[in-house]
Formats: C-alpha cells, structure tokens, sequence
C-alpha cells in the first residue's frame, strides 16, 4: 500500500475510531439465566429524576434471547421517560399506583395489576399517571443480545 491509497482509507479509519472506541474489549459476556429465586438487588440510578431502579436480573436465556428484569419507583411529578425504542420487547407489570404509557403514538393508563406491553421496535415512554402518590412496576424485557 503506498501513501496515497493509506491516505484515502484514514477518513474511514477516523470515522470508525468513535465506534471502535466504545467497544470494550473487557465486557463479559452475560451469563446464562438459571432457574429458581431471584432477590431484589440494590437500588441503581439517580434519583434526583424521581426513578429509583432495582434490578432482578440481566442475563441470557436458551435460544440466545437477552432477558432483564427490574422494578421501578417512580416519584409523583416526576418526568417520563424519554420517548425511544429498542430492539426487545418490553412488559410493565404495575404493582401500585398507576403509569401513563405512550406506545406508538397512543396513550395508556396501566393500573396496579394491570400490564402494559410494547413489542420491539415500537416508539414507547412511561410517566407515572399521579401527581401526588407513587406508581411501582415490575419490567420484564426479551429479545436479542444488544
């Protein structure tokens, strides 16, 4: 390879370093899921959002499906999720209060025992639907390793 054509390739090589970069070379792969009880692990995320997070478990299940599982606390007033959406998909079980979600454009109110569901790759967000009281739920999401 003579300069010139090293000096062709280094705007492909500067525009692959960002993603090269963020892969780490260190991240374990996640283990298998077994069978059996889960505890509710420690608390995770900020919680001047008004989210408080527990996360039950991350880890891979047969088939090479990526399974996640936490429960959620969210504040009165506190803010929605930011509209997104993801290759899993994703289950809100609530346990009490009540959530608003938005799931392709449509809103739902999802009350304690009830489920709210959206498949992958729809646009979705959650809001707790009280002002004034708390609203817990559990998330369950599936699909394919990230």
């Amino acid at each position: 390879m003579n300069r010139r054509e090293f000096s062709a390739l280094l705007p492909l090589l500067a525009a692959a370093a960002p993603a090269l970069a963020s892969a780490d070379p260190q991240a374990a792969p996640l283990q298998p899921l077994q069978s059996g009880e889960i505890p509710e692990g420690a608390a995770h995320g900020p919680s001047p959002t008004g989210r408080t997070s527990h996360r039950l478990t991350l880890g891979m299940l047969p088939g090479n499906i990526r399974m996640e599982a936490h429960v959620t606390t969210l504040a009165p007033g506190a803010p929605p999720e930011p509209i997104e959406h993801h290759k899993h998909s994703e289950m809100w079980l609530v346990r009490e209060g009540a959530i608003t979600l938005l799931t392709s454009g449509v809103t739902h109110t999802i009350k304690a025992g009830d489920m709210g569901l959206c498949v992958a790759g729809d646009l979705h967000s959650v809001a707790n639907a009280s002002k004034t009281e708390p609203a817990t739920y559990f998330v369950v999401t599936v699909g394919p390793p990230e």
